[in-house]
């Protein structure tokens, strides 16, 4: 068994974080970038950012730690700072030409996570669905058992003295997570997904080998997924998932509407039962992962039973609300696999209600590629609405409408609007899903207010 270097929490080698200069994180709101933040401050450094005046939720952890977020503006970029650069700022940027100017240490946001992993057992999780679910449950396990520092997709960061273990999400836009060498790394899928960098799944491929080839001790990876069965590393490999060929099985699975539960074989050795509060067949699988994880890393099976059983979920992810009668749940699905594990779930946690999708297309390059794939997996709610689709600063228009996707859509599909989300108010005691990355929380807000401004005439 593979055992860690870092069994009290002292750090192995000094880290190059430096407590005498200003961190300043140019675009601080983003979700990794916000993140980082966190972890810096609670590692007692001075932190401040700049970003859009427009309100994010990301911001609101910015806040509380008292860490100032300024509007975009070269003055703010001072001598002494160290720059961390969020990846959808170019070299052009003003605040990044003053640094430039003043002759400031300028790091890249996936460069500097490199820096802060240094010293701490690290797991990076990447996969192209469900990396954040399983950081987040990762990062709440360890957390619940052994000092963790984590850097969570959904914003969330924690920095704690004498950490022993480090969590972080690895994202593969770009190919972003090749700038960091963990000890572990959790691979929940490799699926086509960025059409606005990628080429194809061979491309993908090719990224996620040579992560593999940077992992230090070993790799987790789901045992369904044809791609990931094909990976080379000079570390071994452990496969999770429900078939007889998975090293880590889980058997006996039972789905409820209180969460699910499942015995754990490994190389058939019963690890015994665990239970989770949560929904879909996804949550078994990346539940599986941390487990596995947890037991390379020789922690109690009793810690991680118990562990699991409090985890409450991450931003954005099946996030649920009640507003009267109604059920609303916010999701970050913008994939055709994505929605389908969140309509799985949404069905196993509520069997007799109906499910109504209301759907934000993320991007046209994305729109395009999936037009089908979305159509046929969006059909699987009981309704569907689809808003216009969110462009993105580096792909503002397309050959492709939303109305493209309601007419292949075979269930009831049919357009909505911010400025009348009155539609949904037809249904009484269901469950309405949000679902996309980019703004569908403003239709989501509507409709709440729709539904409260109802109930106050009501009453």
């Amino acid at each position: 068994m593979i055992k860690s270097d870092n069994k009290k929490g002292i750090p192995t080698k000094m880290t190059n974080i430096n407590k005498n200069t200003t961190y300043f994180f140019v675009g601080i709101k983003g979700t990794g970038m916000s993140a980082m933040a966190l972890i810096l401050h609670d590692r007692g450094c001075k932190v401040m950012g700049s970003d859009i005046e427009k309100y994010t939720f990301t911001q609101q952890g910015l806040e509380n730690a008292g860490i100032k977020i300024e509007p975009f503006n070269p003055d703010n970029i001072k001598k002494g700072m160290t720059i961390i650069k969020g990846n959808s700022f170019p070299d052009t940027h003003p605040e990044i030409e003053r640094a430039e100017e003043l002759g400031l240490k300028i790091y890249s946001y996936p460069d500097f996570l490199e820096e802060l992993i240094e010293g701490y057992t690290s797991i990076g999780v990447c996969g192209a669905h469900g990396k954040t679910s399983t950081t987040g449950l990762l990062s709440h396990v360890l957390g619940g058992i052994a000092p963790t520092d984590f850097l969570i997709g959904d914003g969330s960061g924690k920095g704690t003295p004498d950490a022993r273990f480090f969590v972080y999400e690895a994202d593969e836009y770009r190919r972003h997570f090749l700038a960091t060498y963990p000890d572990y790394a959790i691979m929940t899928n490799i699926d086509f997904d960025h059409p606005d960098y990628y080429t194809g799944i061979e491309d993908v491929f090719d990224a996620f080998q040579t992560f593999a080839n940077q992992v230090k001790k070993a790799i987790f990876a789901w045992g369904d997924d044809k791609n990931l069965r094909k990976l080379k590393a000079s570390v071994p490999i452990y496969y999770y998932g429900t078939s007889d060929d998975d090293d880590f099985q889980a058997v006996d699975i039972k789905r409820t509407t209180a969460g699910s539960t499942f015995n754990v074989k490994y190389n058939g050795k019963d690890l015994g039962e665990f239970s989770i509060p949560l929904y879909g067949e996804h949550n078994v699988l990346n539940s599986l992962a941390v487990i596995a994880v947890a037991y390379f890393e020789d922690v109690n099976l009793d810690e991680i039973r118990r562990e699991l059983q409090t985890f409450k979920g991450v931003k954005r992810r099946f996030s649920q609300i009640k507003v009267g009668d109604m059920t609303i749940i916010d999701d970050y699905a913008h994939h055709p696999s994505e929605i389908k594990a969140t309509l799985d779930a949404a069905r196993q946690e509520y069997p007799n209600k109906e499910i109504i999708a209301v759907f934000q297309p993320h991007t046209f390059s994305r729109t395009i590629a999936y037009l089908d794939d979305f159509a046929k997996t969006l059909s699987k709610a009981d309704k569907v609405y689809v808003t216009k689709i969110y462009s993105s600063p580096r792909e503002k228009s397309g050959h492709v409408k939303s109305e493209d996707l309601v007419n292949k859509i075979t269930k009831d599909g049919d357009l909505i609007e911010e400025e009348n989300m009155s539609p949904l108010l037809q249904y009484h005691d269901a469950v309405v899903i949000f679902m996309g990355a980019g703004d569908i929380q403003k239709y989501e807000r509507a409709y709440e207010e729709l539904l409260s401004h109802l109930s106050k005439k009501v009453n």
